[in-house]
Order: C-alpha cells, then sequence, then structure tokens
C-alpha cells in the first residue's frame, strides 16, 4: 500500500540534534536529568508524547465528526514513561493519555468516542499490544 504521508528525521543520539528532512523541526536533544543526563534539550519521550498527543486529539476530532459530536476544546495529556524492563536490562515504554472533553460529553457519550479514537489513532494502533497505554477522561 502506498503511504499517504512520510516523515523523515534523522537525529545523532540522545546527546545530540534531530532534524527533519524539511528543516521545521530542528532540536538540540539532552538526556533527561533523572536518567543522569543535564535536561538541556528535547528527549526522545517528550517528542512521543507531543506526536501521540496530537495523533490522539486529531483521531477524536475525526470520530466526533462522523458521530455529530462537538468535541470545541478537547485536550489530550500524552505522559510517557520509561519503565524499566522486567527482565534483562534496558526500558521499555508506558503511556497515560488524560483526555480532557467538553462538559456535555460526560459520561458514556465521551467513553465511547474517546475508546473510538483509541481504535483509530496511528499511535494507538502502533503501541496496542507493546506498550500499556491507560485512557483517563475528565471534563474539560
Amino acid at each position: 500500500m502506498k503511504p499517504t504521508y512520510t516523515a523523515v528525521a534523522t537525529s545523532s543520539g540522545r546527546n545530540g540534534r534531530a532534524v527533519t528532512s524539511d528543516g521545521l523541526l530542528d532540536l538540540q536533544l539532552a538526556m533527561p536529568k533523572e536518567l543522569g543526563g543535564t535536561g538541556e534539550g528535547a528527549n526522545p519521550e517528550q517528542l512521543f508524547a507531543a506526536g501521540y498527543a496530537a495523533c490522539f486529539a486529531a483521531s477524536l476530532e475525526l470520530v466526533a465528526r462522523g458521530r455529530k459530536s462537538d468535541v470545541e476544546g478537547l485536550s489530550v495529556t500524552a505522559e510517557v514513561s520509561l519503565v524499566p524492563k522486567s527482565e534483562g536490562p534496558g526500558f521499555t515504554l508506558a503511556s497515560v493519555l488524560r483526555i480532557a472533553l467538553p462538559a456535555h460529553l460526560a459520561g458514556a457519550e465521551g467513553a465511547a468516542l474517546v475508546e473510538a479514537a483509541h481504535q483509530v489513532c496511528p499511535y494507538s494502533s502502533a503501541t496496542r499490544g507493546n506498550m500499556p497505554v491507560e485512557l483517563v477522561v475528565a471534563a474539560a
């Protein structure tokens, strides 16, 4: 299948730079202080969190449009954590998505929209079965 869009980025490592092919993203990277680094730059977990939050919000808007629901004012906050592997060296990822919906979508309707967005979102599809993702829904 032919891709609809392909993003291209190059990185020189956790303590280097990350640059997209179009130059719109050009970031200094640094290891977080919690991992012994300086914390004086962005890190891959922050970039993943920003991408997941934006993608999930867009997926929620898409689902809501299809259901004629108004989600104006929604926000998605993604928390991406590094978690030590239970076996062997290294880390794995875990995520919590905090979805703030307009008050009129409190309850079952909002929960159904969020679950449908979780099925549509490309990040959710990529992470499903690979990392835990907790969905937390609240009123905006």
